[in-house]
């Protein structure tokens, strides 16, 4: 394959930014796309070519699959790279740019439908042996309740269609049920255009690993070292590190066997997330499969010393894996990475857009941050509320805590609200600092609104 000369980065924001730079020190052009709203984004200023492609909303813009491909192929891109979150996971994007003549970087439409398609890859896991937590064989449309029943509550909905948290609601009685069902087809159908929905066992305070691995076209697959994602809230990952406090070598090495053997299976090729539930007793199920680059990817890049967007746009260029597994699997530090959303934690964490008035950023040993943010800049309030990632590494996992207390009071944030409180009161919960944190610590935290942490500098204004 001829190397690529031009890719379009079909994102916005932080996510834009990093591949921008990767580009760029692969000697490769970068296109910008942006809405109305991000005319002054970063990404925008970063990149060597930008191109409008519609109005604010994400569906007249990030998520308008002609319009993207229309401005790849004016601004002549030999690829395009689809970042996370937007048209990243659909297979239509996949296919209208592979058949306007342009590389995906990602899995081919197939794959990403077979692995995307959650009641397909639960399927596909059982055939090769991938441990799944009990539920029913595919979406369910009649008899719900009865599907239900056979699978024993407390039960999971969950959209077959997507993942990120939508259309997803448990369940824990009967009487619950149809509601929950309900609820999860209409936010799956909102979210993915799709209502089905398939169920499954809810397992009693589950930690939430994840498996990165990259498949070239030669037939090499390595795995990563887990990462934890278990401090959630509604579904949503605010903190992620490597390696799991609760993961054993053992566990480690079943973990990404399961997950080459799924990745193998399915035919793919690129860079993706497979991610499982481990219970208390350290036993793990198969729940999905992100057939992107994960928001956390930096956790694994820290504790590696691997560039999985240069991975990525190896592959993409037909390239060999030039990375053993044995390499791969080093594990040269503890990593962790916060989520600092726009958010208010003191009102249910919501949504909090405007405009920067101060931005300084944390540094020092062991500090990076991710983010497309400036003094000045207005954040929009049409897409995803994060505006930073802290990643923050150290020898051990007690290192890396400190230095997460260190980096997060430096950081002086003008302007709007921000999570940083709440990662400053996680750091100090015996839970964290113990290891021992379960996916439902952040409801146990905040069914009450959390309170900024006394004696921090973190400016957080109303």
């Amino acid at each position: 394959m001829i190397p690529f000369k031009k890719v379009l980065v079909a994102n916005r924001g932080e996510i834009a930014l990093r591949i921008i730079r990767a580009l760029k020190e692969n000697d490769i052009l970068s296109v910008a796309v942006y809405s109305e709203a991000d005319r002054g984004a970063l990404h925008v200023r970063q990149a060597d070519e930008a191109v409008c492609i519609g109005a604010a909303p994400a569906r007249s813009s990030y998520l308008d699959i002609p319009s993207v491909v229309a401005a790849a192929k004016l601004a002549g891109a030999d690829a395009v790279h689809p970042g996370y979150g937007f048209l990243s996971e659909n297979p239509a994007f996949s296919k209208a740019v592979t058949d306007a003549g342009m590389v995906f970087i990602g899995p081919t439409p197939e794959t990403i439908a077979l692995l995307g398609y959650k009641a397909a890859a639960r399927k596909l896991a059982v055939e090769h042996k991938v441990p799944i937590v009990p539920g029913t064989k595919e979406h369910v449309h009649e008899n719900a309740l009865e599907e239900a029943k056979k699978v024993g509550f407390p039960v999971m909905i969950k959209a077959s269609a997507g993942g990120g948290g939508k259309g997803m609601r448990i369940a824990r009685t009967e009487a619950e049920f149809e509601k929950a069902l309900q609820t999860a087809r209409t936010e799956a159908k909102a979210a993915f255009g799709d209502d089905g929905v398939y169920v499954e066992r809810y397992v009693e305070k589950p930690r939430h690993i994840e498996i990165q691995i990259a498949a070239d076209s030669h037939g090499s697959i390595i795995a990563f070292p887990e990462r934890d994602c278990s401090v959630q809230r509604r579904h949503q990952k605010l903190v992620e590190e490597s390696p799991a406090p609760a993961v054993t070598p053992a566990i480690r090495a079943g973990l990404m066997q399961a997950a080459k053997r799924l990745i193998r299976a399915s035919g793919y090729t690129g860079v993706g997330t497979v991610e499982f539930l481990m219970d208390s007793r350290g036993e793990f199920y198969f729940m999905e499969v992100n057939t992107r680059l994960q928001v956390e990817h930096p956790v694994t890049e820290t504790v590696s010393g691997v560039d999985l967007v240069q991975l990525q746009l190896d592959i993409a260029q037909n390239k060999k894996l030039h990375i053993t597994q044995e390499r791969a699997a080093e594990i040269r530090c503890h990593a962790i990475e916060f989520r600092i959303n726009a958010e208010d934690p003191g009102r249910d964490f919501a949504a909090a857009p405007g405009a920067i008035s101060e931005w300084i950023a944390p540094g020092g040993p062991g500090v990076r941050v991710d983010t497309g943010i400036y003094p000045g800049y207005e954040i929009p309030s049409y897409y995803d509320s994060m505006i930073a990632k802290l990643i923050v590494s150290a020898p051990d996992r007690a290192g890396a805590i400190s230095r997460g207390r260190r980096a997060l009071s430096e950081f002086h944030i003008s302007g709007v609200k921000s999570t940083i409180p709440f990662h400053l009161q996680l750091l100090d919960r015996p839970e964290f600092k113990e290891g021992s944190a379960d996916t439902g610590l952040v409801e146990k935290m905040f069914s009450a609104a959390p309170a900024q942490t006394p004696g921090t500098k973190v400016k957080v204004p109303a």
